[in-house]
């Protein structure tokens, strides 16, 4: 683990780096409060720090109060050494955002001891973040097909609007049913048809785009948010995914199943188009033509222009 050791005085600093070395620490100078500061603000900055007290530029206290103050994530373990060492001199340290106080001469054995309730602590924090991580993706997912569930999907929907509309970019929306679906679920059962859900879900996974956002609308329906995606663009990457789904049979235990999709898109190319009920009724609307005029196909509409159809 990388630790940052700032201490304007060669020879403690020498002397911290021998022993941090010797325990299997990577060790980071610096000869200054500011430049320490530098160091924590960069974006692999080190997760332990010991700071001296009384340095040039920015003292230790100072540099805590900054690290606290930005809240930096993951969590800086802050460990101040210092000459002073009355009561009021360790309240005022650890109040300025310090894990730990050291006075010198400092013993090596509690250092030790103190890293490692520091090395602790950010493990710790680690785990929890990646257990948040966990937790957060497995809000967002779709427990059945592991696609994005309707509440990720249009809020991440709602998130490239706005970067469209700042980068005056084209966002396209596509709105995909599975025709028929019904009959497959009557015939061979819903864990039958949970399956032909989690192979189209796969095949549009793996067929759009890998910044594309693909999710599942609800029932047999999925939608997919495609950013700098121009009408065009957008109908040919329609097209391409229908062939995904249609061009291989599902095989459901012995029985080798036909499945076809239905495409809708709507496409906003200026930012007075970007509005997420307009295109989803947009796209919508163009779903249903492509159902209408007997499925297995991709229509497409641009707002305030007309349909532009795929034949299936």
């Amino acid at each position: 683990m990388k630790i940052l050791v700032a201490e304007d005085d060669l020879v403690t600093r020498r002397m911290l780096e021998a022993y941090l070395g010797k325990w299997g620490y990577e060790v980071l100078k610096a000869s200054d409060g500011q430049q320490a500061w530098q160091i924590l603000q960069q974006e692999h900055a080190p997760r332990l720090a010991i700071l001296d007290w009384m340095m040039p530029g920015m003292d230790g206290t100072s540099v805590c109060r900054e690290v606290r103050k930005l809240n930096l994530q993951p969590y800086t373990y802050l460990i101040l050494l210092t000459t002073r060492g009355f009561k009021q001199d360790v309240i005022e340290g650890l109040e300025s955002g310090a894990d730990e106080y050291l006075t010198k001469p400092f013993d090596p054995f509690e250092l030790k001891a103190r890293l490692r309730s520091g090395v602790r602590i950010v493990e710790l924090q680690d785990r929890l973040i990646l257990a948040q991580e966990a937790l957060r993706e497995q809000a967002m997912r779709d427990a059945l097909t592991g696609l994005l569930n309707r509440r990720a999907t249009l809020d991440l929907f709602l998130a490239e609007m706005s970067r469209a509309r700042r980068e005056k970019t084209p966002l396209s929306l596509m709105m995909l049913d599975i025709d028929h679906f019904k009959p497959v679920n009557d015939r061979f059962g819903h864990l039958m048809g949970d399956e032909v859900l989690c192979d189209v879900a796969r095949r549009l996974r793996v067929s759009a785009r890998n910044y594309d956002l693909v999710g599942r609308f609800g029932g047999e329906e999925f939608l997919i948010v495609a950013p700098r995606c121009r009408p065009t663009d957008a109908l040919i990457q329609a097209e391409r995914l229908r062939e995904a789904v249609c061009s291989h049979p599902i095989t459901l235990k012995d029985t080798s199943l036909a499945v076809t999709i239905s495409v809708g898109v709507a496409t906003a190319l200026e930012p007075d188009q970007l509005d997420m009920e307009a295109l989803l009724n947009t796209a919508d609307q163009a779903l249903y033509r492509a159902k209408e005029a007997g499925r297995n196909r991709v229509e497409g509409d641009i707002p305030g222009a007309g349909p532009k159809p795929v034949p299936g």
